[in-house]
């Protein structure tokens, strides 16, 4: 699953702290968006799971709307459909695809990190160890550097790159 590109205007270059806080919320927007596809295929404390975290994307994104505004911009739209990474026909796919985006997300809140300072840097690192934390889960076991998939050893470029808006017919 891919986001599109979210580039600055004129007026946000400047701004770092801009440019990953709506980098993050279109990776929200797509965690959503994912989390709403697996969900359906999940059942028992799986699906309790992927509710609870669905939930915690939902409530991280708009706190990140509200943090764009803040910064003096527009809030990233989310689009009305994304392409998934793989094809999620079953259970063991829908618990590798939440993998999948929690690293994501980790990656997002990796650049705010580096770009926030103070409170704002303290609640993206929060939420890069929430997002962690809810990968090692799915995934059953951690990663060395969450948010970093460049640095994990078995990286697959193919499930850790950029999540990019599906166009009107699904495809990329």
């Amino acid at each position: 699953m891919s986001t599109r590109s979210v580039r600055p205007s004129e007026e946000d270059a400047d701004s770092p702290e801009l440019t990953a806080a709506q980098a993050a919320l279109a990776a929200e927007h797509a965690a959503v968006y994912g989390y709403g596809v697996l969900g359906g295929r999940l059942d028992g404390k799986r699906r309790a799971e992927a509710r609870a975290a669905y939930d915690g994307h939902r409530a991280r994104r708009d706190a990140l709307a509200r943090t764009v505004r803040d910064l003096g911009g527009g809030p990233v739209p989310s689009d009305a459909a994304y392409a998934l990474p793989f094809a999620v026909p079953d259970s063991p796919a829908a618990v590798r695809l939440a993998a999948v985006l929690e690293d994501r997300i980790a990656g997002a809140y990796a650049d705010l990190v580096r770009a926030t300072e103070g409170p704002r840097r303290k609640e993206a690192a929060g939420a890069l160890r929430e997002a962690a934390v809810r990968s090692a889960r799915w995934r059953g076991r951690n990663v060395a550097f969450p948010g970093l998939a460049e640095r994990a050893a078995d990286a697959d470029p193919a499930t850790t790159g950029p999540v990019e808006a599906a166009g009107p017919d699904g495809t990329r």
